[in-house]
């Protein structure tokens, strides 16, 4: 992983995920065959996702070796702050 000088990590794009059915243009059919199409590619859709790994292992032991080695910046009171943002006073 290669550091900016912004501080953030630059990242190679991960590789590109083919389509799992063609997207055929649209045509003139009834709704049922159009809902019983969307269907069918959200099922598609939905078995890949279930496939993928929730966590990238591989991402988090990168982030968390360059914060080990100081190629990264970590400041608590910064995080502190912004989760206390993020949850507000829902104490």
């Amino acid at each position: 992983m290669k550091i900016t000088s912004t501080g953030t990590p630059a990242t190679t794009p991960a590789a590109p995920v083919a389509p799992a059915a063609p997207v055929a243009a649209p045509v003139a059919a009834s709704a049922t065959a159009g809902a019983s199409a969307a269907g069918s590619l959200l099922r598609t859709a939905r078995a890949q996702l279930q496939q993928m790994p929730e966590i990238d292992a591989a991402k988090v032991a990168e982030v968390r070796a360059a914060l080990e080695r100081g190629e990264i910046g970590f400041d608590a009171d910064k995080l502190a702050q912004l989760i206390e943002r993020y949850h507000g006073s829902r104490g």
